[in-house]
């Protein structure tokens, strides 16, 4: 069910749930996962149900609606069974899901923190229909990351939404939706973004 990067007996764990479109072993979330677990996290990724029904030759059917998908989240925690402090979070979409259970499991103690990893805050090109009114009240303390220029919320756009003061956000010179920006027009590199997320990441879990 899971797939595990970084130390067993690592003092924090990491949970993360896939994007909407591309599985758990994904190019992206494979080098993220590995960033994390290099700066000393034990990392856990799983997929939720329709993902991983398509490895099994069963028709791609699109995801169901995210919040459709809180209860097998919160099924992934519960088989994980960390002892030690866990973040939960995600890549895009199965960020969105974890912001979505976050609140009820971080008073309940059973989390520290929430990391989303490109957060879907509107469609692409659709601006208006935002994903952010739960965000406005959020007491989990959150670190999102996101390329300045995710077609999903740009450095222009999220600083008008209100969000939760719990909420910290690192901007990625020039990333995309993956994080990753052009090395031509930045300067920087795909890993130099994920050595940079992953500071940020092990330096924000110390507060």
């Amino acid at each position: 069910m899971f797939l595990f990067d970084g130390p067993e007996k690592a003092d924090v764990t990491i949970l993360l749930a896939h994007g909407a479109g591309a599985p758990m072993d994904s190019a992206s979330m494979t080098a993220a996962a590995e960033a994390l677990a290099g700066a000393g996290f034990r990392v856990a990724r799983f997929e939720f149900d329709y993902m991983a029904a398509r490895r099994t030759g069963a028709a791609r059917t699109p995801p169901p609606r995210a919040e459709k998908l809180n209860p097998q989240y919160i099924a992934a925690i519960d088989a994980l069974g960390a002892t030690g402090p866990l973040i939960i979070g995600g890549k895009s979409m199965g960020g969105r899901v974890a912001s979505m259970v976050a609140d009820e499991l971080f008073a309940q103690g059973r989390i520290r923190g929430l990391l989303c990893l490109g957060y879907p805050f509107h469609p692409p090109g659709k601006p208006g229909q935002l994903r952010t009114a739960h965000l406005a009240e959020l007491k989990t303390p959150t670190l999102i990351v996101q390329g300045t220029r995710d077609e999903f919320g740009t450095r222009e756009e999220v600083p008008t939404y209100g969000l939760s003061p719990e909420i910290d956000i690192l901007w990625l010179e020039d990333g995309d939706h993956d994080l990753k920006p052009r090395k031509r027009v930045s300067g920087f590199s795909a890993a130099d973004h994920l050595a940079t997320m992953a500071g940020a990441v092990s330096t924000w879990a110390k507060r």
